[in-house]
């Protein structure tokens, strides 16, 4: 006696609404640009249907800076693969900090700020994570200062 039973009209189709794998050179150029950098599209809400994320690879060149900018209610997660990270932030971009190969970045909602190549050299290479499917970047025109602070990071759960 078989109980099998066709559930099509009610279960997904996990075969093409499931696991989605997208290969690294097929990812999407046709996404929001900021000067100085080169985004690229890998997951969203066009390319799988993602309705809470954004994610995508990031590239500035040797010596490169982004414009100032922001990315509205969105909160973007910035992991560096190659090279080094000088970001820069606040109304002025009077703050600053460094990430290398490892390290992960977190930007909040609406915090103006710029993304720097730190090596003359050697391209930036990082994955971007944002908490949207669609990829906002707000262009800003800020004239920074000119010594911005270093700020180290204290975490706030481990506080020694």
């Amino acid at each position: 006696m078989s109980h099998h039973h066709d559930h099509s009209e009610d279960v997904p189709a996990w075969k093409h609404d499931g696991v989605r794998v997208v290969p690294g050179d097929q990812l999407d150029p046709n996404t929001a640009q900021t000067p100085g950098m080169d985004r690229k599209a890998a997951i969203n809400f066009a390319r799988v249907g993602a309705q809470k994320l954004w994610a995508g690879t990031v590239h500035i060149h040797p010596d490169a800076k982004t414009g100032a900018h922001h990315h509205g209610p969105l909160e973007s997660v910035i992991y560096v693969v190659k090279g080094r990270a000088r970001m820069r932030w606040g109304d002025r971009l009077e703050f600053t900090a460094e990430a290398g190969p490892g390290d992960f970045i977190y930007v909040p909602p609406f915090v103006p700020h710029q993304e720097i190549n730190a090596s003359p050299t050697e391209v930036l290479e990082c994955v971007l994570v944002r908490s949207d499917g669609e990829a906002t970047a707000v262009n800003l025109d800020i004239e920074p200062v000119e010594k911005p602070e270093a700020v180290r990071w204290v975490d706030p759960i481990h506080r020694g």
